[in-house]
């Protein structure tokens, strides 16, 4: 079973009587981007109002009606959290709203701005005083230095301080401006309601969601500014002056099936990658089975061009989140146990292809193994869509440390004995980008290959702002000492 976390689900629509209903809609089609918190911050051309709570969209909005006809304004945005940088609390949510010299502004982040840990020494350093843990909030400080108001295009400024992956939403009291990181990494696009209203998502399923058509992406190094007037676009980098590099583990696991992003639909993605898999590693078996749901795509990909049946041999739980949003690794392998179900009718006595995404430290990959040999799997063969994992991600997906990766240091052999399988044969990188729609050189393959398209000079983890946070404190304490 996967063991990694991706960040957030943005959403967002201006000019709409229903926004917030649409937003809470839109939030709940990329729940499966985040399950920590969600919220929605909202403005009627005056005056912005936010809620935020902690867990799902439904969790935080139970109260339903109430809540949202409290915050029922024509202008919205939304977002849902998994905690990549800070850790899972409610002062951590977003969207983050505050007051500054121009008025309130509402911040809703997806990925990892790998230089806020030095942003924020020097902000502090300056006696800036900060509220949460996570990164976005340096964000807020960079948009209300005074030196930075001053400039002609104070936006674009500020985004030309930060490195690393984002999609950003800015929601202002009569407009929303929203920008992606000039290498594109995370998704985000652009769509328009059958009344004109134009609506940005993280994902195209969150346009379906609420009938809206799709009209296009927003490029790498744009902000896209929506107003009363309609719909304007500007560049903070010179177009052409930096190579995308588009995060493919988007299009392995973590995008909707339904959602086209970096120009391709994700099933059909998941599909070719599934083929390329049964071209490079054939296997003599009796039925192919997915680990649902993001292998499922894959694993039907794998039994057409083989030849050998598909069958649904593991059933997956609706009523049970994904498990790798879950905080700590006891919930999640308790998750696990809830999540999946093992059909023994067909592995039974058969010889068993395994189709699933990733493996990433592999430990709950071999529980379920063992419980495919107790249901009478005769043979199991493993066969992953994407290359070994063996790195670390520093924008935005939350892969273990390099000494938890099952692939770092292990050959293939090796890793087929921990996961006790009798085969195991992992997507080639070369197969693997054969079956993207765009140059190979458009999408980051850091985690397979260690090449990092932005370079990290200071690795950061998760709670490096609370490390940091606690250090301050202590520092504190002893000098009042």
């Amino acid at each position: 079973m996967p063991e990694k976390k991706e960040s957030c689900g943005l959403f967002a629509i201006f000019g709409d009587t229903e926004a917030v209903q649409k937003t809470y809609f839109g939030l709940h089609s990329l729940q499966h981007r985040g399950q920590e918190s969600a919220g929605i911050a909202s403005s009627n051309g005056e005056y912005i109002q936010c809620y935020n709570g902690m867990g799902t969209v439904s969790r935080v909005f139970r109260s339903g009606k109430s809540v949202l006809e409290k915050l029922a304004n024509p202008i919205a945005i939304g977002h849902v959290r998994y905690s990549t940088t800070g850790s899972s609390r409610l002062i951590n949510s977003q969207p983050l709203l505050v007051e500054y010299s121009h008025g309130q502004v509402a911040v809703a982040h997806n990925g990892n701005l790998i230089n806020a840990g030095l942003l924020r020494d020097e902000y502090e350093a300056h006696g800036s005083i900060f509220k949460s843990t996570c990164d976005t909030e340096i964000i807020i400080h960079l948009l209300a230095k005074p030196s930075h108001i001053s400039r002609p295009d104070p936006m674009a400024h500020i985004l030309n301080h930060l490195q690393g992956a984002y999609c950003l939403l800015f929601l202002f009291a009569d407009h929303i401006e929203a920008a992606r990181d000039p290498y594109g990494i995370r998704p985000l696009c652009i769509g328009q309601t059958e009344k004109g209203s134009y609506v940005i998502a993280s994902e195209s399923c969150a346009l379906d969601a609420i009938d809206a058509s799709f009209l296009r992406e927003v490029e790498p190094g744009e902000i896209v500014r929506i107003d009363s007037n309609g719909l304007h676009s500007r560049f903070f980098v010179r177009r052409g002056t930096v190579s995308p590099a588009y995060c493919i583990f988007e299009h392995i696991y973590f995008a909707k099936q339904n959602s086209c992003i970096f120009g391709e639909n994700v099933h059909e993605f998941r599909k070719k990658l599934g083929k390329q898999l049964a071209v490079d590693y054939p296997s003599d078996a009796d039925v192919v089975i997915p680990v649902p749901d993001s292998g499922t795509s894959a694993a039907i990909g794998y039994a057409e061009q083989s030849k050998i049946p598909f069958d649904m041999g593991m059933v997956r739980s609706h009523y049970v989140g994904r498990t790798f949003i879950t905080p700590d690794q006891k919930s999640r392998d308790l998750g696990v146990k809830l999540k999946l179900a093992i059909v023994k009718e067909v592995v039974n006595g058969k010889r068993v292809v395994v189709v699933d995404d990733s493996v990433v430290r592999g430990t709950t990959t071999r529980g379920k193994v063992r419980t495919l040999r107790e249901a009478g799997a005769k043979q199991i063969h493993m066969r992953v869509s994407c290359p070994p994992i063996k790195f670390p991600c520093f924008y935005g997906v939350d892969f273990p440390t390099k000494e938890e990766l099952l692939a770092n240091n292990r050959t293939p052999e090796q890793i087929a004995d921990f996961l006790e399988v009798d085969s195991i044969g992992y997507q080639l990188l070369e197969g693997l980008l054969s079956c993207a729609g765009c140059p190979a050189e458009y999408y980051c393959n850091a985690c397979w290959s260690g090449r990092y398209p932005i370079p990290v000079d200071i690795p950061v983890s998760k709670f490096s702002m609370e490390a940091h946070q606690m250090h301050m404190f202590d520092s504190y304490s002893l000098t009042d000492k």
